[in-house]
Parts: structure tokens; C-alpha cells; sequence
């Protein structure tokens, strides 16, 4: 029987804090070893799989081809040994959740919720990334992400969270120089905010005469996320259509005034938390999800008809 090689998840441990802390120093710090103690490992490891996996350098430290193909095969086995941990502990929430989702949201109802989720579950820690961008979930050791709009076709899974209702609206400043449109048509003669993902359209849904229009628009604007468009509207830069948990604040104050209102198709931006399926999901996902189901699920701006 070949001998059973008790140090080999350590070592793959090890070597992965090296890669995501980019250095012998900072991975011997967080894992509270000395940097010899972690050159030691690295050497052993490299020594046991007959192959260079990093390439050190005074300035640099970076992943050989073979150090690549290891260090994602690592993660994918480290995760799977915490699952385990976690399913013989009887279903425990503990370890670190890693989540990703928009700044405008995270900021206005993720990080809120936080506080109480920690104190519903104290082993766990939870690593939060604000970003704009569409993240890639294995890459970036992402456990679950929260999406707005329509996902596109990907081998995520995905739970509804919410849903938001789109609503058009400009700056008093904005509609006092350049009119307010009394009809979907009259949005040809502005200037109108516009996103520049792949999935957007070139023009905006409205129901008139009992149909359903699209009614073209157009402008000197484009952008990649909702908060930025709302901070353009606010300038008097144009006209926007956004989900309005991103404006519900500035309508209320005046600050933003809704437009069009009475064309409004009812149309929804909806709000998924996504994650890698294949394999039982983690008790801490799973936690995390049926968490945010309910504390959404308790938001007016979240419910679509508001």
C-alpha cells in the first residue's frame, strides 16, 4: 500500500496562501509560521511533485504553467475538504464566506444586513468585495455573488432575491433647460442615459395606447453601472432608466423626478444570488442565501410594485 501522505493538504494550504498573499513573508504572517518555515514547505512540495510550481525573483513571484494547473486543482480540493468538515459538524455554519456584489447595492442593503447575520452565525467570517464589475466566481474564490438585470447563460446557479421595478427620471435642473417629455416619443429630442454592457438595448419599453413600444433613445452618455448613472441624472447630464432602489431616495427628496410615469411598462429588474453549482452547497451559502430571501423579502424597494 502506497504510504498515505498526511502533510499533503498543508502543504497545498500553504502554497495557495503564497499565491493569493503574493509572497513567502506575507503568506508566513497570516498563517502565523516563519518565512523559512514556508520556504521549507514550498521546497518539499516541489520536491515531492517533481516540478517547479513558482518562480521567486527579488521583486516578483509568479506561477509557473504547472503552478497554475496546481494551485486551482488546490483550491478546489481545500474547498471540498471544508465542505467536509462542515457536513460531519453536523451542518454547521462556519468558515469564510466569501460574497461579491454591485457598491450601489452592497452599500444600500448587503452591508446592513451583516451585523445580524455574524451575531445568527459567529464562526463564520465574511469577506465582502464591493465592485461594479462581473466577477469571475472560481477565479476570484467567490461563494456567492448577487446580480442585477437578466443573467446571462453561464453554468451558475442562481436563487431570486428580489425584484425592482425601473422608473425614468431627470433633475429638476436638467428638465427646467430642456422640458419635461409628456410622451415615450417625445424622448427622441433628449438626452438620454444609456448603459454600455453587451445586453443593454438602444431603446426603453413603454406601454402606450394599450400596446407595448420600444421607443429608441439616444446620448453623448454611456455607463457600466446604475450609482453612476443616477450621479449623472443628479448633474443635470440627462434622462436615466434605472431600477428604483437606485433613485427612491431622490425622488422622495425632489432631487430626481420621476417621468413617464403613466407609460410605465411594469417591467422588472430582477436581483439573483448566484454561485458554482456541482456538489452539496455549503452550509454557509445555503445560510447566507436563505438569509437574504427573507431580509430582502422585507424591503418595499425590493418587492417590484412599489
Amino acid at each position: 500500500m502506497p504510504r498515505i501522505l498526511m502533510e499533503r493538504s498543508g502543504e497545498m494550504e500553504v502554497f495557495a496562501r503564497v499565491v493569493q498573499d503574493g509572497g513567502f513573508s506575507a503568506a508566513a504572517r497570516n498563517l502565523d509560521i516563519t518565512p523559512s518555515a514556508v520556504s521549507k514547505l514550498i521546497a518539499r512540495l516541489e520536491t515531492r511533485l517533481g516540478t517547479r510550481l513558482l518562480l521567486r525573483t527579488t521583486r516578483a513571484l509568479t506561477l509557473t504553467e504547472e503552478g497554475e494547473a496546481y494551485y486551482h486543482s488546490a483550491l478546489r480540493i481545500l474547498q471540498e475538504l471544508n465542505d467536509a468538515d462542515q457536513e460531519a459538524a453536523g451542518g454547521a455554519v462556519r468558515g469564510r464566506l466569501r460574497i461579491n456584489t454591485t457598491i450601489p447595492f452592497g452599500t444600500m442593503f448587503v452591508a446592513p444586513a451583516i451585523p445580524d447575520f455574524i451575531a445568527r452565525n459567529p464562526d463564520l467570517i465574511v469577506d465582502l468585495s464591493f465592485t461594479d464589475g462581473i466577477v469571475d466566481l472560481v477565479a476570484e474564490k467567490t461563494d456567492v455573488a448577487i446580480r442585477m438585470g437578466n443573467l446571462p447563460d453561464s453554468g451558475l446557479i442562481a436563487r431570486k432575491l428580489g425584484q425592482s421595478r425601473r422608473v425614468v427620471c431627470a433633475s429638476p435642473d436638467y428638465l427646467a433647460r430642456r422640458g419635461s417629455p409628456q410622451a415615450p416619443a417625445d424622448l427622441e429630442q433628449h438626452d438620454c442615459l444609456t448603459f454600455n454592457f453587451r445586453r443593454a438595448r438602444p431603446s426603453w419599453p413603454f406601454h402606450v395606447g394599450g400596446q407595448d413600444v420600444a421607443q429608441p433613445v439616444k446620448g453623448n452618455i454611456v455607463v457600466n453601472n446604475g450609482e453612476t448613472m443616477k450621479q449623472l441624472a443628479l448633474a443635470g447630464a440627462g434622462i436615466a432608466r434605472v431600477g428604483l432602489f437606485h433613485v427612491a431616495d431622490e425622488i422622495a427628496t425632489g432631487r430626481l423626478v420621476a417621468l413617464l410615469e403613466e407609460h410605465n411598462p411594469g417591467d422588472l429588474e430582477l436581483i439573483h444570488a448566484v454561485y458554482v453549482g456541482g456538489g452539496p452547497l455549503p452550509h454557509r451559502v445555503r445560510a447566507f442565501i436563505e438569509y437574504m430571501v427573507v431580509t430582502l423579502g422585507e424591503a418595499p424597494l425590493l418587492r417590484g410594485n412599489s
